[in-house]
């Protein structure tokens, strides 16, 4: 693998403060807290205002890290904001965090791969970094999915919250944050899960003529429970490393029980997985920094620790990078 120059500096996080329950879920479609919970694990996630959306959460995210970790922004040369629900298709939602911020001088770019976007996003900063391009990259995950969810789709609507995580990645030769990486797609299965948008075909199939999320929830599940077990055995493959050197396993948050199938196939414990659906619900791009950060807060991820960030989703893609843990 190529050498990282790269270095995990700072996390942050945000989520609006409206709590959506399981129980006001009940009012709106034929569906009850128990169920919900045991083919889920979610009890509750947080929903945007009606005038907050994503660049305002990746906003408040990276405050949150200028914050606790007492760092300056100003001198960053690049933002990723991974996200599917941007405020506008164009201007991006980098462009609008970039200028809340006050950044003078940064490129600024939205990467949309989804639930794996957070993974895409801190690829991509570890090799502008590490090529000598850039030397201090903002990755942003935040979603406003309460816009784009379905609120009569059971099967859907019981799944999607808001929320939004960032890291600053800057340059660092003598302790980089990267050892290893795993991309992959399958575009052939996007109809199982999307948000239309101009075209209203894909793979020969019709789409429903909507703006809301539409997902084959059962094939999304078959794929994920098998394919993300074969990745991480190639992720640890390229990193030389075998799964007992992994202190902590961070796969996309996207349903409790697809992550202790996916932990139950690869042997890993389900107690060292980490995860943000419980109170936040699946957040896209936005789980796998949430559940870091939760983690972070708890104090239990250490220095030094091992992670594997597993994201998996749309596209229907895949991500996943192994770091070590520097702050």
């Amino acid at each position: 693998m190529h050498q990282s120059k790269a270095k995990i500096t700072a996390i942050g996080s945000y989520v609006p403060e409206h709590i959506m329950t399981n129980q006001y879920l009940e009012k709106l479609v034929d569906t009850n807290d128990e169920w919900i919970i045991s083919r889920t694990g979610i009890v509750e996630r947080r929903i945007a205002s009606e005038h907050e959306f994503t660049s305002d959460i990746g906003y408040n995210a990276v405050l949150d890290l200028m914050q606790r970790y007492n760092k300056a922004v100003d001198d960053v040369d690049m933002i990723i904001t991974c996200t599917f629900t941007p405020d506008f298709k164009t201007p991006s939602s980098a462009n609008l965090i970039q200028a809340k911020l006050g950044i003078k001088q940064s490129g600024a770019i939205d990467l949309n791969a989804a639930c794996a976007g957070f993974t895409y996003g801190l690829h991509m900063a570890n090799a502008l970094i590490s090529s000598g391009l850039h030397k201090k990259v903002l990755v942003i995950g935040a979603e406003t999915l309460s816009k784009v969810t379905d609120y009569t789709d059971r099967s859907t609507c019981i799944l999607f919250g808001d929320g939004g995580g960032a890291m600053l990645v800057e340059y660092d030769e003598q302790h980089p944050s990267f050892i290893s990486y795993h991309l992959d797609s399958e575009g052939e299965k996007s109809h199982n899960l999307y948000c239309s948008g101009l075209s209203s075909s894909m793979n020969e199939e019709q789409l429903l003529a909507t703006e809301k999320i539409v997902q084959n929830g059962r094939e999304v599940y078959k794929w994920a429970v098998s394919s993300v077990p074969k990745g991480l055995n190639t992720l640890l493959q390229n990193a030389n490393m075998t799964l007992d050197q992994i202190d902590w396993f961070v796969p996309h948050s996207a349903n409790l029980r697809m992550i202790e199938s996916i932990c139950e196939r690869t042997k890993f414990p389900i107690d060292h997985t980490l995860y943000s659906l419980v109170n936040y619900g699946n957040t896209s791009s936005a789980t796998i920094p949430l559940a870091i950060d939760l983690a972070v807060k708890e104090d239990r991820i250490k220095k030094d620790d091992h992670l594997v960030l597993y994201g998996f989703g749309g596209g229907l893609t895949q991500a996943g990078i192994i770091i070590k843990w520097a702050i």
